[in-house]
């Protein structure tokens, strides 16, 4: 069984007298010890689904269905007491602004302890000191900083007690939206080579949301595609990257540099902008965008197919041109 197992997920937004449908039917697996990335442009849904997951969603603005099943628990449907035992113990997130998780008025290691001593009440204040300090070790930060104020640190620190943080208990699922992208390059490289050796010691199970395909190429075992709300692709990252099977994600990767350092092709970019959401097309979400599409991609919603293996694409053309 799946450790996070996402099902005919929709997200709708209530706004300006609209109904804005920023997740359309999303179904996922993510098993255990495994790495999923979610990529897609802004405005794709991928923050709006982990959030609905996260049930951070103002319940009065978004409207959510299907199931998100967690160790077989679904969280949409667990109440107030269970969800709160659930967050930082068996699910934790770290987001794209460091600073922002963090308090200012507070020490690095006063902060980390009050958490920790807020989950395990029996617990000394010394035995949090001790938990604190190893975790901050384990994501390469000296034990100085455990005196020291948000300030007093760089941002690839910062974002270094961040992932301490949300490690604090060992979570079974560890889930990152744009954690890296506010870093330098050489830096958030590092993290993201640490990342991958914390879930090899502690074998957690990790989702990053990103917009960079070179992160989940390096990064992740599995990507899923994002676009408009809805799931085209998905699959392993070293068969999805290399050989897409949608044109959106073929198009994503053209406008990236290749992985493989050939700087012959040049980039391209993709042409148009996202629907409205309030308004999405009667066939493919991408049809509006894509240089291949027929009469039936505007007509005719391509359903998610597998194509072997865990292989899955919503595309008339994917597999062949007999699938027109």
């Amino acid at each position: 069984m799946a450790l996070l197992s996402l099902r005919d997920v929709s997200v709708t937004y209530h706004a300006g007298g609209k109904d804005v449908h920023a997740v359309n039917h999303v179904s996922l697996e993510v098993e255990r010890g495994e790495s999923l990335g979610i990529v897609g442009e802004s405005g794709s849904g991928k923050t709006t689904l982990i959030m609905a997951v996260l049930r951070l969603l103002p319940p009065g603005r978004a409207a959510v269905t299907g199931q998100a099943l967690l160790d077989g628990r679904d969280i949409f449907q667990m109440s107030p007491q269970d969800l709160a035992a659930v967050r930082w113990e068996d699910m934790a997130v770290v987001f794209q602004k460091a600073m922002n998780a963090l308090s200012p008025v507070h020490r690095i290691g006063r902060f980390l302890s009050d958490i920790y001593l807020r989950h395990r009440p029996k617990a000394t204040r010394a035995e949090a000191k001790e938990a604190v300090i190893g975790m901050l070790e384990l994501v390469n930060l000296p034990p100085r900083v455990f005196q020291l104020y948000p300030h007093e640190l760089s941002g690839g620190m910062m974002q270094r007690v961040s992932i301490a943080m949300s490690l604090l208990f060992h979570p079974k699922l560890l889930i990152m939206d744009e954690a890296t992208t506010a870093l330098d390059v050489v830096t958030q490289n590092q993290i993201l080579e640490e990342i991958v050796q914390l879930e090899e010691k502690m074998g957690s199970t990790r989702i990053m949301i990103t917009h960079d395909i070179s992160v989940v190429a390096g990064a992740c075992k599995n990507v899923a595609v994002l676009y408009a709300g809805s799931l085209l692709e998905s699959g392993p990252a070293e068969e999805v990257l290399v050989e897409p099977l949608h044109p959106y994600t073929q198009g994503l990767v053209d406008s990236f540099p290749r992985f493989d350092g050939d700087g012959k092709k040049p980039l391209t970019s993709i042409g148009g902008s996202l629907p409205d959401l309030a308004a999405l097309p009667a066939g493919c979400v991408f049809a509006p965008r894509c240089k291949r599409a027929c009469d039936r991609c505007r007509e005719v919603r391509p359903a998610l197919r597998p194509f072997g293996g865990k292989r899955r694409a919503a595309c008339h053309f994917a597999g062949g041109e007999e699938n027109v």
